[in-house]
């Protein structure tokens, strides 16, 4: 009783935070364009590296060692297509380029990033259901690619039209949905194996990072190129360095 008393203290605690990383956003109210625009993309690469950090040093093998055959790797590939669904489906993506470059599409971006938040909580309230240490690394990974996300986000509504005010009320609620899914996950704890939802969390990992973020990092300048990947690796080692 007490354990579980404690997860859930953890669980509420850790998913008040997250809807405080959404605040990050206001951020954006006091640099100009070209200055978010320089630190965003350095800031892509680190939350790229780390997140591919986290699903393969920590959630894939502590995954991998408690579970058994293909169990672990069918909940990967679920991870995956999940995001990719949702990513289909909404038209939506994790966009971090310059505000200016933007269609108004404030109310999408915020129903797609609820339930991505959603569906977040639930792999890192798993994660603190199986260990709490295991549940604050994953925590620590999704809020690292959390912040240029939220950056993104809250130039794009603030673009769309909304006031400053609304759009940090909105992008906080959106975040609240992150604790709703820690929730879920200790809810469900006796119905549904929560070791898969460790591969599960490392695909959508995976997929955010290949598919929405390294691609930004393209680039033919040469010194741009060494910094990004820099960037990178520095999210890779840091999270490897408390595996």
């Amino acid at each position: 009783m007490f354990d579980e008393v404690t997860t859930l203290a953890w669980v509420v605690i850790f998913g008040l935070a997250m809807a405080a990383v959404a605040m990050v956003g206001s951020v954006t109210l006091l640099l100009r364009e070209q200055t978010l625009e320089r630190l965003l993309l350095p800031l892509i690469g680190l939350a790229a590296g780390s997140l591919l950090g986290g699903a393969f040093f920590h959630l894939l093998p502590e995954g991998a060692m408690r579970s058994e055959g293909l169990d672990v790797w069918v909940s990967l590939a679920a991870g995956f297509v999940a995001f990719f669904v949702l990513e289909q489906f909404l038209h939506w993506h994790h966009c971090h380029q310059a505000v200016s470059r933007h269609k108004p599409v404030g109310h999408l971006i915020l129903l797609a990033d609820g339930i991505h938040n959603f569906i977040g909580g639930i792999a890192v309230g798993g994660a603190f259901v199986i260990d709490t240490r295991l549940g604050v690394i994953t925590w620590l990974v999704a809020a690292v690619h959390e912040i240029p996300q939220e950056l993104g986000d809250f130039g794009i509504l603030i673009h769309s039209g909304w006031s400053h005010g609304s759009a940090l009320a909105y992008n906080v609620a959106s975040g609240l949905t992150f604790l709703v899914g820690g929730l879920v996950a200790i809810v469900g704890e006796n119905v549904v194996d929560v070791h898969l939802l460790l591969p599960f969390a490392a695909g959508n990992f995976i997929y955010i990072a290949s598919s929405d973020l390294i691609p930004q990092l393209k680039s033919t300048d040469a010194r741009a190129q060494v910094e990004y990947f820099a960037a990178l690796m520095l999210g890779l080692v840091a999270v490897l360095a408390v595996a």
